[in-house]
């Protein structure tokens, strides 16, 4: 797929409030430094696009940034489980989180970005529990590979891998990134290209079904 361009378009608090498009979305989460900011600007290839920090949890809004003139979007969303803020702002970004995830009909699948150098977390497997639980579409996303060596960057994948199967009976797509290597940047866009072509089948069933079986005016 080519990113022909790409832009910063809104940040709000409130699903009602994100852009009125009709247009699939894939959104980004994990854990308070992640590397999801760097991610981002490593798939348009620009950056600086998505703003980085070093503070964790300083994403506290839905942002959108729009592909290639609105055939698509990227949507940024909080981090999630950062111990330092207060209980009033954790319950913001829950509730920020959870209406986008569960009220957005724009979004195709959620990417759920995980430290590679790190075990299984208690906090990443429960919102993945979660997730299944809701049945909303989502894929795993290891990043950081360029932080260890690819022995360990497999046994911890592995590792990773049995544990949900522990409670899962089929694992979600998983991709292994490096923003600073550009790692995975093709096998991410190639899927999300993938699932553009589905979206745009499916829009355009909808709309042939709704042109050969219009609503009765008289109902």
């Amino acid at each position: 797929m080519e990113i022909r361009n790409s832009r910063y378009l809104i940040s709000n608090a409130k699903v009602q409030q994100c852009p009125a498009t009709d247009a699939p979305e894939y959104a980004f989460i994990g854990r308070s430094n992640v590397g999801k900011s760097s991610l981002i600007n490593m798939l348009v290839r620009r950056k600086g696009l998505a703003k980085t920090s070093q503070t964790p949890g300083k994403t506290l809004f839905i942002n959108h940034f729009e592909i290639n003139n609105g055939e698509w979007y990227i949507v940024d969303l909080p981090g999630y489980g950062y111990a330092a803020r207060g209980k009033k702002q954790r319950d913001e970004v829950r509730r920020i989180i959870e209406d986008y995830v569960l009220e957005r009909p724009q979004m195709v699948t959620l990417f759920v970005l995980v430290d590679i150098r790190h075990s299984p977390q208690k906090i990443d497997l429960e919102f993945m529990e979660w997730l299944g639980e809701e049945g909303v579409p989502f894929s795993i996303v290891f990043t950081k590979a360029d932080k260890i060596s690819i022995r360990a960057a497999k046994g911890n994948i592995e590792n990773y891998t049995k544990t949900l199967l522990e409670k899962w009976e089929e694992l979600p797509p998983i991709f292994v990134t490096s923003a600073e290597k550009a790692t995975g940047r093709d096998d991410l866009l190639g899927y999300i290209e993938e699932l553009n072509r589905e979206w745009t089948i499916s829009k355009t069933y909808e709309q042939e079904e709704k042109e050969n079986n219009p609503a009765d005016p008289g109902l």
